[in-house]
């Protein structure tokens, strides 16, 4: 097997019962692994829904490290459209020709970088390095804050050994909590600003409402580019002809980011609570109870998807999930599209052939499920285009 390839431990589960069972810290979550049940269970934001307690509806939950609801993530219709309604063109900012110069010149900058090393380590070299620098963009604050985030890690609610670490999520938060304060001193022109002059329904949004806003954008946005661009280099260095066809044909770009967003899955699985007893696919689900809907099991579905387990790099139709679905689909998708498509454009601009030399692959435990999502490391080399 390909080193770049990322195996669907939800297939068996998915045809003959259609549920995956998980349990989340004595809560248990019902994993709903078909692509039409995931998509009808999204949109049924009434039975299913995400204004539960702040953290529940994650997997794994986070009620023991965070108190503070994520904005509109953890909201339901209408309250959710409201909200939504003030943030979306913020977030659609990236689809703007003058976002994509600044990205585009990032992103090559850090490819000019690292092509000149022997080798280097994916994630902590370069795909944390461009998710930091791209979120100055999407935040419009100084580039130079990125060297703050980067010092992080690579994830903001986790160490090494531990799931869900209550320390590392304060920094994030007492770093929140201390930018909104400069921003209230002297409001500019950044996120934070704007969120603090900004209303919903007549009422200026309280401190507490930016802070969930701005939890949002940082944890959501953290693992899910890092696993796509490092899952990305990772296929590229076993497929030389797809690098090729981008540099031939780089009209075919964006049905790639597409494609691999489907394959790769980079966030496994969001929880909903169940409000009501009801059922899923003939299985019943008790009010107050968890289910999960898994885009990494609904992307696989061999109903919906021809060859579900290879990337087809211009696949026509494809409907996948990896940016949610419904009322909820991911705030951050325009800018996680056009990071993945310049970083394709660039590679084959840039980059003649990439090595892969050493890597440990990193392996979800969803209990009946192992999930490879990613990589703990990964070193490559970069071949320059001569």
């Amino acid at each position: 097997m390909e080193k770049s390839a990322l195996p669907d431990p939800f297939e068996n589960a998915r045809l003959k019962k259609g549920l995956g069972d998980l349990n989340d810290q004595n809560d248990p979550v019902k994993m709903i692994l078909r692509h039409k049940d995931v998509r009808k269970t999204a949109h049924n934001y009434k039975t299913f829904q995400s204004e539960a307690k702040p953290g529940r509806i994650v997997v794994p939950s986070e009620v023991n490290i965070r108190e503070t609801r994520q904005i509109p993530f953890e909201l339901d219709p209408p309250v959710h459209g409201a909200y939504r309604a003030l943030i979306e063109p913020w977030f659609k900012r990236p689809l703007q020709p003058e976002y994509t110069e600044k990205l585009s010149a990032q992103i090559s900058a850090l490819v000019d970088e690292v092509v000149q090393k022997d080798s280097f380590e994916v994630i902590e070299e370069f795909a944390l390095v461009l998710q930091s620098r791209a979120l100055t963009l999407l935040l419009n604050i100084p580039y130079e804050e990125a060297e703050t985030w980067i010092s992080w890690g690579t994830h903001v609610f986790r160490s090494e050994d531990t799931a869900l670490d209550a320390d590392k999520a304060n920094i994030l938060y007492d770093y929140i909590d201390g930018q909104i304060e400069v921003a209230m001193e002297n409001p500019g022109e950044d996120l934070y600003s704007v969120l603090l002059a900004s209303e919903v329904a007549g009422k200026r949004l309280t401190k507490e409402e930016v802070k969930g806003v701005m939890v949002l954008t940082f944890a959501g946005g953290r693992d899910t580019i890092i696993n796509a661009v490092t899952n990305a280099i990772a296929y590229l260095s076993e497929h030389p002809e797809s690098l090729e066809r981008f540099r031939k044909e780089p009209e075919i770009i964006g049905k790639a980011v597409e494609e691999m967003i489907r394959y790769f899955s980079p966030l496994t699985q969001m929880g909903r609570v169940v409000t009501e007893d009801t059922q899923v696919c003939e299985h019943a689900m008790k009010a107050d109870s968890r289910v999960s809907l898994c885009w990494a099991s609904a992307n696989r579905d061999a109903s919906v998807f021809e060859k579900p387990n290879e990337i087809i790099i211009d696949r026509k139709m494809n409907p996948h999930v990896g940016f949610g679905f419904s009322h909820h689909n991911c705030l951050g998708a325009s800018h996680a599209r056009q990071i993945m498509k310049v970083l394709l454009a660039t590679l084959a601009e840039k980059v003649d052939r990439i090595e892969l030399f050493e890597c440990k692959e990193n392996i979800e435990d969803l209990a009946e499920f192992q999930r490879k999502v990613g990589y703990d490391y990964i070193h490559v080399k970069f071949n320059p285009i001569q």
